[in-house]
């Protein structure tokens, strides 16, 4: 009971942070806050995703996999920012 309260604040939290990001999108069109609104979606989804599992557990090759790839499209557009061509 507490484990499935807690998952549902750590995504909603997930989730509004992801909505903050993409207003600071809106506003400043840096696309730095595009990557971190789609990592938290993904953190979202991941935190509903482990309420549906028959045994949830944090250790699932696919919780990581989704983890993973938005945390290489994060690192892409880091590195990208940094290094990339300038405007």
């Amino acid at each position: 009971m507490t484990a499935t309260f807690l998952l549902g604040a750590i995504s909603a939290a997930s989730f509004a942070a992801a909505l903050f990001f993409l207003r600071f999108r809106r506003d400043t069109g840096d696309s730095l806050f595009t990557a971190f609104a789609f990592f938290f979606l993904v953190e979202a989804i991941n935190r509903i995703a482990l309420l549906y599992m028959p045994h949830p557990n944090e250790g699932s090759p696919w919780i990581y996999v989704a983890r993973l790839v938005a945390l290489v499209l994060l690192l892409g557009v880091i590195v990208h920012k940094n290094y990339g061509r300038k405007a």
